[in-house]
């Protein structure tokens, strides 16, 4: 309804009815022009002082069962109504459907309401739920302790653009993988495997921090260690800081890799004070974090930061059960022209057998061939192993979870119902979280269905957070979500958390009129990973300056409109093109401009080092003059100490 008709059958002027909605606790956007029929209805029940006269509806059946999702038409014969009444109270709501499609389980429980149905939901099976990097913890921690064997570690090398990722995993290959003939390998499978003093270390080769995001969203954070590689002629950039704070809100540990210092402009202090600016101590400076100086392009270092790795890993205690349930993680995956679809499967749990029955994602089959990254056929794989299989009855997505079933039909029939689940969760029009970057918390209401999902809950939430973003439990419990938690989400300015719950009829109308988030979950490992996600984007940042060089300004040679060239001599550090630099006169700063080309020898340069000429043109407000100082600089990403 638009609020000018509203506003005329109230007989009140717009901008007061505005007001006035608001102050009757109901929420809509300060443009909103529309607003949908079942807030208006009780908007002018409130305002108008009067009970409003509904339209006399076939009731329906006290109680009625569906699964998670339902259509429309058959939804409407469990109602015992006309599908034209359901369709009509699903357009009141918001909802526009046909009769052949399908509406999730919470819009149904609404609409039943209003036909004076209770509408319960038979939830799947836990065994039949999406697996998840939850599920694979909890398989973990039943594991008969006196069976776990110490397994490689799983490492992420993670770092900004250009400061040597690629050149230091390609280096560790070809010295050290696992193979009778150094770096032999033969395909790429987005993991491989070297050893180090007779241990194994699996290394994460997936390109791209968007690979990763693509694992995490899917629950599938398998990495136990992350290197974090950072030029030391180049320090902090934004990746670097984006793979801190993961490190930091997932608690992994953190191994710094100072690159490039066989470099004649390395500065590894000054690395590891804008580190230390970022709340990462490394262990010189009095810290817990090993920091190592390598080169990735000649090699120096390298086995010492193996050691580290190796060190690091045995602190963790990273240990599985070959013998138990087999459980891995999808990292990569294609259709192959001779095999079909592949699978690149980092194993995580028991040992994955050629002629195994396996259930990934909603693609299952039974595996017809495993091979690692040497092209060498494989008849098992010990956890922590990658491998590419085939057999698969259709191309799964990075990040889903393999499990072995015990029989064919089983992984098929799994597999169908993840589908179902899947597609539900598509039909649901489920309000996500938002960040509020202003904010240093987030706070929440928790309902699960029972105790102990609520326990285990409690468990992962409590590791989320830092000394920068918060993360509050204003109020946990078990069962449905009534319209108490709303008043309460409102008063408390809170999103509340369902999982494996509802939300009754009620509160589900209160909470869209008032505008109060709720997210449901079936699985812990998304519920962890879109609240990281959110405390991620929450965590305050500001730009800093960091000093690169200055160059005195030995001649002007032609001074424009928009831009001078001059040239000058580098008297400290190194001048780099592209960059800004603040103007000093006699030790006075002048004014501020920035480098718009570069030139040593009439030859464009992306820079220049202390000792040697060279000409600039430049873009500057303040005309520059001889003797001028020009202190060039960087910006970097650095947490803020205060909002």
């Amino acid at each position: 309804m638009d609020l000018s008709s509203l506003s005329g059958q109230l007989n009140i002027p717009i901008n007061e009815l505005r007001n006035r909605i608001r102050e009757a606790g109901f929420r809509i956007p300060p443009r909103a022009r529309k607003i949908n029929n079942t807030l208006a209805r009780e908007i002018v029940r409130k305002l108008s002082g009067r009970v409003e006269v509904k339209e006399t509806k076939p009731l329906g059946p006290s109680q009625i069962e569906i699964g998670e999702y339902i259509t429309i038409k058959d939804f409407a014969l469990k109602l015992n109504q006309p599908i034209v009444n359901v369709i009509k109270r699903l357009m009141e709501n918001g909802v526009m459907a046909t009769i052949n499609e399908e509406i999730d389980a919470e819009t149904a429980a609404i609409i039943g309401s209003e036909f004076g149905t209770t509408v319960e939901v038979k939830r799947q099976a836990a065994d039949e739920t999406k697996l998840g990097l939850g599920y694979v913890y909890e398989l973990m921690a039943k594991e008969d302790k006196a069976k776990l064997r110490e397994r490689p570690p799983i490492v992420a090398v993670m770092g900004h653009v250009d400061h040597g990722k690629t050149t230091l995993l390609d280096t560790i290959r070809k010295t050290n993988v696992v193979a009778t003939e150094a770096g032999a390998i033969t395909q790429h499978i987005g993991a491989y495997q070297v050893e180090h003093k007779g241990k194994l270390i699996t290394f994460l080769d997936t390109p791209g921090h968007e690979a990763f995001a693509a694992m995490r969203a899917r629950g599938s954070n398998v990495t136990d260690i992350i290197v974090l590689v950072v030029a030391a002629d180049d320090s902090v950039k934004p990746q670097t800081v984006e793979v801190i704070n993961r490190a930091k809100l997932t608690k992994t540990p953190l191994i710094v890799a100072l690159n490039k210092i066989d470099k004649s402009d390395a500065n590894p202090e000054r690395v590891k004070g804008d580190l230390a600016n970022l709340g990462v101590m490394v262990e010189e400076w009095g810290g817990k974090v090993p920091a190592q100086p390598i080169s990735a392009k000649a090699g120096t270092g390298i086995d010492k930061l193996l050691e580290i790795i190796l060190l690091t890993a045995e602190v963790e205690e990273l240990r599985a059960n070959p013998d138990g349930q087999i459980l891995g993680a999808v990292i990569d995956s294609r259709v192959s022209r001779g095999k079909g679809p592949v699978a690149t499967v980092l194993v995580q749990n028991g040992t994955l057998n050629i002629g195994d029955a396996v259930v990934v994602g909603t693609t299952f089959g039974k595996i017809r061939s495993m091979e690692d990254a040497l092209g060498k056929k494989l008849k098992g794989a010990m956890p922590s192993t990658p491998v590419v299989i085939s057999g698969l009855s259709g191309v799964p997505e990075v990040g889903d979870i393999l499990k072995v079933m015990p029989s064919l039909e089983e992984a098929r029939q799994q597999a169908v119902n993840l589908e179902k689940q899947e597609r539900a969760k598509r039909l649901k029009s489920r309000q996500t979280i938002k960040a509020d970057p202003s904010k240093k918390e987030l706070k929440i209401i928790v309902r699960a269905d029972v105790q102990g999902s609520l326990e285990a809950l409690m468990d992962q939430l409590s590791k989320l957070g830092s000394d920068e973003v918060k993360l509050t439990i204003v109020d946990q419990g078990v069962g449905e979500i009534s319209e108490s938690d709303i008043q309460l989400a409102e008063n408390t300015q809170s999103v509340i958390i369902g999982f494996h719950t509802r939300v009754n009829a009620l509160a589900g109308k209160h909470a869209k009129q008032r505008g109060i988030t709720i997210d449901f979950y079936d699985v812990i490992y998304e519920l962890v990973e879109n609240l990281t996600e959110v405390l991620l984007s929450m965590m305050p940042m500001e730009v800093v300056k960091t000093n690169l060089g200055r160059i005195k300004i030995k001649a002007v040679f032609r001074t424009e409109k928009d831009f001078m060239i001059v040239g000058g001599e580098v008297s400290e550090g190194r001048i780099v093109d592209k960059k800004k630099f603040e103007i000093f006169r006699a030790k006075e700063h002048v004014g501020e401009g920035k480098i718009d080309e570069l030139q040593q020898n009439k030859v464009e340069v992306n820079e220049v080092s202390i000792g040697h000429e060279c000409g600039l043109r430049i873009k500057s407000s303040v005309p520059i003059k001889e003797n001028d100082v020009l202190a060039v600089y960087d910006e970097t990403v650095k947490k803020r100490e205060s909002m």
